[in-house]
Order: C-alpha cells, then sequence, then structure tokens
C-alpha cells in the first residue's frame, strides 16, 4: 500500500520538508547508493546531516556537496559493523549538537557469489554490515537515546539468492518486536539497488522523509516495501 507524499500530513501546515527543520539526523553509508540520495533529501529538508561510513575522503566529498547547496552536514568516519564504532560517532555526535533526533542505516550490502559458493567470510560481512549492525544500533538507542527513531533499509527485493532470506528475516523479526521495547524502529525494502540518480530513487528518500516527520512518530515496528521505477537500460549505439 501506498503510505508516503511530499505533501504535509494532515492537521499541519506547510510542507513535510518544514517539518524536519532543526532535526538532527545520522545516515550510514552516506556515501554512496541509498545513502547519498538520502543524505541529500534529508539535507533539503533543512536536516541538520551526519554523513557516516568507512571512507574519510568521501564522505568529506559528499559533505562539502551538500553544504554548497545550502544544506548543513558533517562527515564522521566510522564502521557501524563494529558496536563501539557506532558508540563513539554517537557519543561525538552528541557532543556537537547536543541532540540525535533520528537514524537512517542502509543494512543493505549485496552478495557478489552465490549461494552455493558464498564462503564464511563473505557471509559473516553480510551479517555483520546488515543484521549484527541493525541489532547494535537498536540496542546501544534503547540503553542510551530511547526517543531517537530509527529507520532501516534493508535488503532490495530484487536481490537473489537464498543467504538474502535469513538477514532479511531477522531485520523483519527486529523492526517488528521493537514495540516491545517501546522504540520507534521502521524497516522500508527497495524494489531494486540503487540506480546512483536521484529522481529514478527518489521514492525511497520520501520514504525516509515521512518517516521522519514528528507527525507519523506513531509509525513504528512497521516493514514497508518501496516500489521504484525500473532503471533504463543504455542501448549500445548505432541500434
Amino acid at each position: 500500500m501506498t503510505l508516503f507524499s511530499t505533501s504535509a500530513a494532515p492537521g499541519t501546515s506547510g510542507s513535510l520538508e518544514d517539518l524536519l527543520a532543526g532535526q538532527v539526523i545520522a545516515v550510514t553509508g552516506a556515501d554512496q547508493g541509498y545513502g547519498r540520495v538520502v543524505s541529500a533529501a534529508l539535507a533539503r529538508a533543512r536536516a541538520s546531516v551526519v554523513l557516516i561510513g568507512n571512507n574519510s575522503e568521501t564522505l568529506a566529498v559528499v559533505a562539502s556537496q551538500l553544504e554548497h547547496a545550502g544544506g548543513h552536514a558533517i562527515p564522521i568516519k566510522a564502521d557501524v559493523g563494529v558496536p563501539l564504532d557506532w558508540l563513539s560517532a554517537q557519543t561525538r555526535i552528541l557532543d556537537i549538537y547536543g541532540a540525535l533526533h533520528g537514524i537512517v542505516h542502509l543494512a543493505d550490502k549485496r552478495a557478489h557469489t552465490e549461494f552455493t559458493m558464498l564462503g564464511e567470510s563473505e557471509w559473516m560481512d553480510l551479517f555483520n554490515c546488515n543484521v549484527k549492525s541493525s541489532v547494535a544500533i537498536a540496542q546501544i538507542l534503547r540503553r542510551r537515546l530511547p526517543d531517537t527513531w530509527l529507520t532501516i533499509i534493508g535488503p532490495h527485493l530484487d536481490e537473489r539468492g537464498l543467504q538474502v532470506h535469513p538477514q532479511r528475516g531477522a531485520l523483519r523479526g527486529l523492526v517488528e518486536q521493537a514495540h516491545s521495547e517501546d522504540l520507534r524502529l521502521n524497516l522500508l525494502l527497495p524494489a531494486r539497488a540503487s540506480s546512483g540518480e536521484e529522481p529514478l530513487d527518489r521514492p525511497l528518500a520520501a520514504a525516509v522523509l515521512a518517516l521522519a516527520s514528528p507527525d507519523l512518530r506513531h509509525l513504528r515496528s512497521n516493514v514497508l516495501d518501496v516500489p521504484l521505477p525500473e532503471v533504463p537500460r543504455v542501448r549500445p549505439e548505432g541500434r
């Protein structure tokens, strides 16, 4: 079902973008794929965006681009697959801003090997990046910032291979039961991997913006499929 729109929620004045002014929102994997698209949308929505990832150089480039476009963003290098790294990043955000209103966590790392040939090291890398990191962030939020919302972008619906199902199932279970810990968690499952083109990936960013709205704070423990337009195939020249 369709839940999202870029217009204001019923009973509010102004646009959805106006409602995000003043929020401090962290985005993991912010220098690539959906993380980059979502970060740009949040910056345009006047949120202060904290860009988190493993590559300090690419993070700095994205932060500079967002600042140049009129947004506010800072980069923080951290491996969120390591709980202590995330805890350190979270502490630094609080030192800088004094608050952390929300987190968009990219838990959508894909396998590069078919299921029958997937080695233990690659499987553990997938598990750490997608599942372990999500559980750790939720746990640390519950301990220290229980009012901070978390939106997880999970494995894409077009991903093939048996290995994706236990990851998606674990994330679904985490989110659907988060209400028992009074946490505001939601899971978005994009129809496909990021196209690298913002207009094509915009529906996912719109879903993130809607869930970030204070007027939709009652939405929690939802697992939502996000339809996306197909990526056009580029025809070879002369055809």
